[in-house]
């Protein structure tokens, strides 16, 4: 059994539960029956230097952008971080697009999706974002197809969620798509947490 190497980008002012909310659900999944992990979650900032979240959480991250290792899957939390500042950072942006080629999945939460979106990888797809940045997302980025009032939209190589808590109900579709709804049922039962999948 393949496992697939989950990247979680993080910065200064990122949003804890986009971030933390799917490491946790990728972190815990484990194939029935089993010890087998399908998720190396790692988590990645771009000196690799210890962050500041929204609120003052402080994150050492497992690596930098000049030492992880080749991912699968790619997550892009959002915050005030993304939103005003990683935005406007072009090292990030050609991280995200190199990562693109290389990876499985692109996925984002909240306003992850505006960074994705930056990179030009939403033109002409469908996507989503937290509530508050929807039109942002519309106004800013015409060519994307800005869906509302759901949790995640699923285009193929690249899913998209709405705001913070958005993200696990993402992280455990990705569950199900890849690995069946079994897995993604017995990682939420352990979480005790409620999905439709």
């Amino acid at each position: 059994m393949v496992t697939r190497t989950v990247g979680i980008f993080i910065f200064n002012e990122v949003e804890v539960l986009d971030f933390a909310g799917p490491f946790e659900v990728f972190s815990i999944a484990t194939f029935p029956d089993s010890d087998i992990k399908p998720f190396a979650v790692t988590t990645i900032s771009q000196e690799g230097k210890t962050i500041s979240t929204r609120n003052g959480l402080n994150v050492t991250p497992d690596y930098s952008f000049a030492n992880h290792p080749e991912l699968d899957i790619v997550i892009l939390p959002g915050g005030y971080g993304a939103e005003k500042i990683e935005i406007n950072n072009p090292k990030v942006i050609q991280w995200i697009n190199k990562q693109k080629l290389e990876v499985e999945l692109m996925t984002s939460v909240c306003t992850g999706a505006l960074l994705l979106a930056k990179a030009g990888l939403l033109d002409g797809k469908r996507a989503t974002t937290h509530w508050m940045d929807i039109e942002r997302l519309e106004k800013e980025f015409p060519l994307v197809s800005v869906q509302r009032d759901v949790k995640f939209v699923d285009e193929g190589s690249i899913i998209t969620s709405g705001g913070i808590s958005a993200g696990i109900n993402m992280s455990f579709h990705i569950i199900s798509r890849l690995h069946g709804r079994s897995v993604a049922k017995e990682t939420a039962k352990r979480m005790e947490y409620d999905i439709e999948v």
